[in-house]
C-alpha cells in the first residue's frame, strides 16, 4: 500500500473526522481522482509532437494516455471538429496516491523559485487545479531527450462538499499551499476586523451621543 494512502486511513481520516466534526464517516473528503492533461494545439503543424508527448506523459502518470479531441472548428487556429488536440490520463486508486505523493513531495519543490501553490485554485466544489510549466521538473523526463518544454493541467477531483473541506484535505495530505498568501489572507482578515470594531464603536457612540441629547432635553422640559 502506498505510503501516503496508509497514513490517511490511519491518522489523517481520523483527524479530519475530528476536526470538521463529521459524525457519518462516509463524508470524511478523500481523493476520488486525478487528471493529467496536456493541450496540443502545436499538431497542426507538427502532427510528430503528439507521440512525443504522449510517450512523455505515459513515463510521467505510468498510465497510457488518451487522446482527446477538438469539440468544435476554431478556423483561425486551422483546428477542425473532431482533430486530435491534446492527450488526458485519469488516475484512480493506487496510481493516483502514488502520482500525488511524487507530486507533493519531489515534484512541487522542484519547481524554480517555489513558494507554495495558491489556495485559490479550487473550483468551488473541493477540487483543485494545478498548472505545470515544465513537464522536466518530473524526475523521469531527462531534458536532453525532450523536443520542447512543454505545460501540464493537474486536477485533484476530492468527494469534499467545498473548498474549505477540500483546502483541509489536501492541506493534511502534504499539498504545499503558499504561507505568503496564508499572511496575505491573515493580515487580511485583521484589517477587516479592525474596520468593523471602528464602525461598531462609531455607531455606539453615535447612538450614545443621540441617548444624552434626548435626554437634555427631557430635563429641560
Amino acid at each position: 500500500m502506498n505510503n501516503l494512502k496508509e497514513k490517511y486511513i490511519k491518522e489523517i481520516r481520523g483527524e479530519l473526522k475530528k476536526e470538521m466534526k463529521i459524525s457519518n464517516v462516509y463524508m470524511i473528503p478523500n481523493l476520488e481522482k486525478i487528471i493529467v492533461n496536456v493541450g496540443l494545439g502545436e499538431v497542426v503543424n507538427n502532427p510528430q509532437a503528439m507521440k512525443k508527448v504522449a510517450e512523455d506523459l505515459a513515463t510521467i502518470t505510468s498510465q497510457k494516455p488518451l487522446i482527446t479531441k477538438a469539440k468544435k472548428t476554431i478556423s483561425n487556429f486551422n483546428i477542425r471538429a473532431g482533430m486530435d488536440i491534446g492527450l488526458k490520463v485519469t488516475l484512480r486508486r493506487d496510481r493516483m496516491w502514488d502520482f500525488f505523493e511524487k507530486l507533493v513531495a519531489i515534484v512541487l519543490p522542484r519547481v524554480k523559485d517555489f513558494r507554495g501553490v495558491s489556495r485559490r485554485s479550487f473550483d468551488g466544489r473541493g477540487n483543485y487545479s494545478l498548472g505545470i510549466k515544465d513537464h522536466t521538473i518530473f524526475l523521469e523526463i531527462d531534458p536532453n531527450k525532450i523536443d520542447k518544454i512543454r505545460s501540464l493541467q493537474v486536477t485533484i477531483v476530492t468527494t469534499a462538499e467545498d473548498d474549505n473541506m477540500g483546502l483541509m484535505l489536501l492541506k493534511k495530505l502534504g499539498m504545499p499551499f503558499s504561507k505568503e498568501e496564508d499572511a496575505r489572507m491573515l493580515e487580511k482578515m485583521r484589517e477587516s476586523v479592525k474596520k468593523e470594531r471602528k464602525q461598531i464603536a462609531k455607531i455606539k457612540a453615535k447612538r450614545a451621543a443621540e441617548g444624552k441629547g434626548i435626554e437634555s432635553r427631557r430635563v429641560e422640559k
